[in-house]
This record gives structure tokens, sequence and C-alpha cells, in this order.
């Protein structure tokens, strides 16, 4: 007998949402849950969390993908749960044990004393098992065929990290950091300063700038939302605005709103100063996307939100 397949027509829908991603999930696989729960015609998220990993997935719906890339580079915190004296193939607990060692004793001051060593701009390898990519391929893809890796070690920022718990065989932290920190690469390095090797036993992401207060959804909340309605679910969603707070804002007047909207280059008086990035907003405070500024004015359009163009 044939299996009958079901679709749902998808919809043009904008905004933001914050889902708590759940453990055991990829971040894909949430993704393409919210998506087909607001019936969206695009979706992204903006910075993928480990299947082990818990908390912030910023979901984009929509002309929201158009900032997404902004969001990525944002800072991030996280609190994170180690084991001592382990070690594994993906620095975590859903990898294959690769050494044990003897953890000895590790007092609060011995292990805070080594943190000032992981602050600031350092040099991290990342995880053998990480999306990112060589030769255009993930680098998960080619360990798991067992081919030979060798990652460079590349510059992070990481902000601050604060010990939270210490025991004998495993303890915890508070870490904010910037874009391209990996943790489990933190907690390895930590581990080998240690001597005894450690790995990640959970892990989860607090905020995600600009949103750090904002409430979160989980997949059963939203599910719930969508047995009542799309309007329900449409309710959740932030406005793109609130992904763009940090960007500065140039407020053109109706016709180069106009002028922009139907793809014509405009020229910025003075004083505005050249900027690489300014979102372009009208005269209502509603954003119409983003623009680089040159030197001598010129506005360059970078995106433009679905609602500027002019048919």
């Amino acid at each position: 007998m044939k299996n009958t397949q079901f679709t749902f027509a998808r919809r043009p829908v904008d905004g933001l949402l914050l889902l708590d991603k759940p453990q055991g999930m990829t971040s894909n696989q949430a993704l393409q849950k919210v998506r087909n729960l607001f019936r969206a015609e695009k979706a992204g998220h903006t910075g993928a969390l480990d299947p082990l990993a818990t908390g912030v997935l910023p979901i984009c719906l929509g002309e929201a993908t158009k900032v997404a890339g902004l969001l990525l580079g944002n800072d991030k915190a996280y609190e994170v749960s180690a084991a001592l004296g382990t070690t594994t193939d993906t620095d975590d607990a859903d990898g294959l044990v690769l050494r044990h060692r003897p953890i000895g004793s590790h007092t609060r001051e011995q292990l805070g004393a080594l943190l000032p060593r992981f602050t600031g701009e350092i040099m991290q390898v990342p995880p053998v098992y990480s999306a990112l990519k060589q030769g255009g391929e993930p680098m998960y893809l080619k360990a798991r065929r067992g081919d030979v890796i060798d990652l460079p070690a590349r510059p992070v920022r990481i902000h601050g990290i604060e010990l939270l718990t210490l025991e004998p065989a495993q303890f915890s932290l508070r870490v904010t950091c910037g874009s391209g920190t990996y943790i489990r690469s933190l907690i390895r390095d930590l581990g080998e300063a240690l001597g005894c090797g450690a790995h990640v036993t959970a892990l989860r992401r607090l905020w995600v700038e600009p949103f750090q207060v904002l409430p979160l959804w989980t997949l059963d909340g939203l599910q719930a939302l969508a047995e009542q309605g799309l309007p329900e679910l449409d309710a959740v969603l932030h406005p793109v605005a609130e992904a763009l707070v940090a960007v500065p804002r140039l407020v053109l007047d109706d016709d180069q709103a106009r002028r922009v909207g139907m793809g014509q280059k405009i020229r910025i008086p003075e004083p505005f100063a050249a900027s690489e990035r300014v979102q372009l907003c009208n005269v209502e405070g509603l954003p119409l996307g983003l623009a680089g500024i040159s030197a001598e004015g010129d506005l360059t359009v970078q995106r433009l939100f679905r609602w500027a163009a002019i048919n």
C-alpha cells in the first residue's frame, strides 16, 4: 500500500523566536519543527547548539533570516558541567572514551588560578567533531570516516569565566564569550591544564545578545499554541527591529525611502559619518533594511526587507 504524505501550504511569516532547544535534538531538527509549526516559507537559526546542549536558539522566520548573520556574530553566555578524568573523541559525553586518567585532588583556588589563562583573546583549536568546514565538507563527516584531521588554532574571545561548583570528579562554569568559541574545547583544554583531562556532560546556552532577558519557548509550548491557531503562534514572534538594537539607525525621509525601495542610489548629506553598516528606517521607525555609507555619503544597500520594496 502506497504511503500518503500529508503536506500543508507554507506562508510568509516574519519575526524572531527564542527557542529553548531540548537535549538530544540537533539545531536543524529543532528549526524544522518550528518552521513546520508556523508553516513558514523561510526559516533559519543563528548558531548551532550541539545535540547534548539545551537553551537559547534564536529562530529567524521570513525576512528575519536577513539579520541571522548579525546575531551569529554576537556575544553569548553558557553554563557548562564537566567530568574530570576522562577525555572523549567529541569532547563531550556523546563521544567515545579515548582515555581515563587519575583525577587527583583539586581545590577551587587551583582551578580558579587557571581561568585567567583562558580569558581574553586566546588561541583555540576547535573540536574535531564540529560543523566547521574544510574543503567544503563539515569536519564531523571527515571525523566519522576516520580521516586524519589537523585543525589549526584560531583566535576567539572569552570575556569571563566564573567557577560555579567543584566536586572531586566534576565542576561547572558560567562562560561569557564571543562568536566562534567552542565550550567543548575550553573544557578539554582546562582538563589538560589540570593534568587529568575533562569532557562536557551538560551545556546550556543562557542568552545571545541582544536577547538577554526575553522568555524562551519550548517545542511543547509552541505545539499547544499551534493547536489554538496560527494567530496565537504569530503573537509570540518578536519583530525584526529587536535584532537591530545595536546597529546605528539612519532615518530616511519619505522620498529617500521611496527611492531606496525602488532600488535607486541616494547620497546621505553630512553630518552622518561613514559606516560599514546602518539600519535604514522610515520616519515611523520601521526598519527597511541594512546598508553601508561611504566617506562620500553614498549609500550602498546590503539587505532590503520585503516591505521596503516599491512595486
